[in-house]
C-alpha cells in the first residue's frame, strides 16, 4: 500500500469517529436538557409537581 492509500484510511477513521463523537454529544445535551426545569415540560418540572402533591398529602395524613 502506498502512502495515499493510509492518508484515504486516517481520513475515513478520523471522519468516523467525528460523525460519531457528534451524535454523542447532541444526545447528551438533549438528555441533559430533560433535567433542568424550564416551567412546566421538563422530566425536572414533573418530578418537582409529584413531590409538592407528595407532601401535601403527607401533610395531610400526619394531621389527623
Amino acid at each position: 500500500m502506498k502512502a495515499v492509500d493510509y492518508a484515504g484510511i486516517a481520513v475515513a477513521v478520523v471522519t468516523v469517529l467525528g460523525g460519531f463523537t457528534a451524535m454523542i454529544q447532541f444526545l447528551i445535551k438533549h438528555y441533559l436538557s430533560e433535567l433542568k426545569p424550564n416551567s412546566g415540560s421538563s422530566l425536572r418540572d414533573q418530578v418537582n409537581r409529584l413531590e409538592t402533591r407528595v407532601d401535601k398529602i403527607f401533610d395531610l395524613l400526619t394531621e389527623r
